[in-house]
C-alpha cells in the first residue's frame, strides 16, 4: 500500500505522463484549410452570417435544383453539372458513390431527367460556414412527379459548397434516409 507521499508521487508521475502524451486528433486545434496544392487556402472575403448566409445558400440550392428539375434540356443539364467540382464525391444511400462530375452528370441524365423533380422541404434548410472554404448545406427534400404531380419520396442531404472568388461549387454531397412519403408528410 502506498502512503500519502507515495500516492502524491504516483499522481505527479501520471499527470506528467498525461501531459507528455499526444493529444487525440479531435482535441487538437484545427489545421488551416488547404488549397488543392496543399498550400493554405487563399484569403477571401468573409462569408455572410445569420439570415444573409441562409439566403445565400437558399439561392445556391435553387440554382442547383432548378437546373436538376429541367435537365431534359441539355443546356440545363450542363448548367447543373457546372455547379459541381470536377472531382465531386457524391454518396447516396441507395445508389452508391459517384466520384466525378462527369459520372454525376451521366447519372442524372440516365436516372433523373424527365422522371421526377426535387422540392426542398420548407423550413428544413440549414447553413453552416466553413471558414476559408465555403459553406455546409443541410436539409430535407421530396421527390415528386415531374409534371407537378404528387410527391412520392423524401430524403435528407448534406452538400459542401466551396467558394472560389465569386464561383460556388459542390465538392461533397450526401443524400440519405430515403423513404416513401406517408400521407401526412
Amino acid at each position: 500500500m502506498l502512503g500519502i507521499a507515495g500516492k502524491a508521487a504516483l499522481a505527479a508521475t501520471l499527470m506528467c505522463a498525461a501531459a507528455a502524451a499526444p493529444q487525440p486528433v479531435w482535441a487538437a486545434a484545427p489545421a488551416k484549410p488547404a488549397g488543392a496544392d496543399g498550400a493554405s487556402a487563399p484569403a477571401e472575403a468573409a462569408l455572410p452570417q445569420g439570415a444573409a448566409l441562409d439566403e445565400l445558400v437558399a439561392g445556391l440550392d435553387a440554382q442547383l435544383f432548378d437546373s436538376f428539375n429541367r435537365c431534359t434540356d441539355p443546356a440545363q443539364l450542363a448548367r447543373h453539372g457546372a455547379l459541381f467540382d470536377e472531382k465531386v464525391e457524391f454518396y447516396h444511400d441507395l445508389g452508391g458513390v459517384t466520384w466525378t462530375r462527369e459520372a454525376m452528370v451521366d447519372s442524372v441524365r440516365r436516372n433523373v431527367c424527365g422522371k421526377f423533380r426535387r422540392e426542398l422541404v420548407a423550413g428544413s434548410l440549414r447553413a453552416y460556414p466553413i471558414p476559408g472554404f465555403g459553406v455546409m448545406e443541410i436539409g430535407e427534400h421530396r421527390f415528386c412527379k415531374p409534371d407537378g404531380g404528387a410527391c412520392h419520396g423524401r430524403g435528407e442531404f448534406v452538400m459542401v459548397w466551396r467558394r472560389d472568388g465569386e464561383r460556388w461549387q459542390v465538392t461533397r454531397a450526401l443524400s440519405y434516409a430515403h423513404r416513401a412519403i406517408k400521407e401526412q408528410e
